[in-house]
């Protein structure tokens, strides 16, 4: 009997689940700062056996939203609350139990089963962790808590367990050669934008979004055109830098990875464009693809 099922992963930011659902796929998908807002879509990772297609789903973290493109990344996260065969809910050490209380309560009424992980252990002794277990306890009583560390791979095999033994018995949903919902161009916007994000301060990262204007493939070669958007002038001349250095390390960065994610050698060229405003604007909220058509 062939199993297979939708694992949506949800969570406050920063608690570490992009690097979660890296890591129970094997491959990097999500891309994975130290920054908030990294994850701004919902993000598929699909893992295939013969018998099993398990279909991860990675999701904005809960916050409450300033402004129309957090909006959009809110509603990521509640859709992924209503299509879930298993959700997991990734916390950790550090956060309070109460954070966004209201999204909490929503699954406490799911009806799914739902696995409660509790990241990054290393960083706390014994007797806390069985607080903070006991106290996630009191708050999901329906959820089975397990301790994990995301980065260190601890606990993950035992996750990995009980994702296979909860799934349902059905037919894959996708083909067994794919291993996301999402085509090429989405993860060269997603590894430009992490790059900015790694090496801009402040308010800069969460005002750019990057658009790949060309992506032509020629043998073992990709030649790659894309635009980093910002919302005002000021942006653009920061993320260009004096004598386009800031540029250049970003381009340089970037292309280092996408030979790696796609094993081709990348030709990369960055313009930087100002589109004023556009994380309120919906309809440039609609062509970056955070709002329906």
């Amino acid at each position: 009997m062939h199993k297979a099922g939708f694992v949506n992963i949800v969570g406050n930011p920063n608690v570490g689940k992009s690097t979660l659902m890296n890591a129970l796929l094997g491959e990097r998908i999500s891309i994975a700062t130290f920054k908030a807002q990294t994850t701004r879509h919902r993000i598929m990772g699909i893992y295939n056996t013969e018998d099993m297609q398990i279909v991860f789903s990675d999701t904005p973290g809960v916050l409450k939203p300033a402004y129309k493109l957090q909006e959009s990344m809110l509603n990521f996260s509640v859709s992924a609350l209503t299509d879930a065969d298993v959700l997991l809910y990734v916390t950790d050490v550090v956060e309070a139990a109460d954070k966004h209380g209201d999204f909490v309560q929503k699954v406490a009424q799911m009806q799914v089963p739902v696995l409660l992980l509790i990241n990054k252990i290393d960083l706390i002794d014994q007797e806390k962790l069985e607080a903070k277990v006991g106290e996630w306890a009191q708050l999901l009583p329906r959820a089975e808590v397990i301790p994990v560390s995301a980065k260190a791979r601890f606990n993950l095999d035992y996750v990995m367990k009980r994702i296979q033994a909860l799934l349902p018995d059905s037919p894959p949903y996708f083909g067994k050669d794919q291993w996301t919902d999402k085509p090429a161009r989405f993860f060269v916007t997603e590894i430009i934008r992490e790059k900015v994000l790694l090496y801009y301060d402040k308010e800069v990262p969460y005002a750019v979004e990057v658009v790949v204007e060309q992506f032509k493939e020629s043998g073992n070669s990709i030649h790659i055109n894309a635009v980093i958007y910002v919302e005002r002038d000021s942006q653009k001349g920061i993320i260009i830098g004096r004598g386009g250095r800031a540029i250049k390390k970003v381009a340089t960065e970037a292309r280092k990875s996408l030979e790696k994610f796609f094993g081709k050698s990348i030709y990369l060229e960055l313009f930087v464009k100002v589109d004023k405003d556009w994380r309120n604007s919906d309809k440039e909220l609609r062509n970056f693809g955070y709002q329906p058509e």
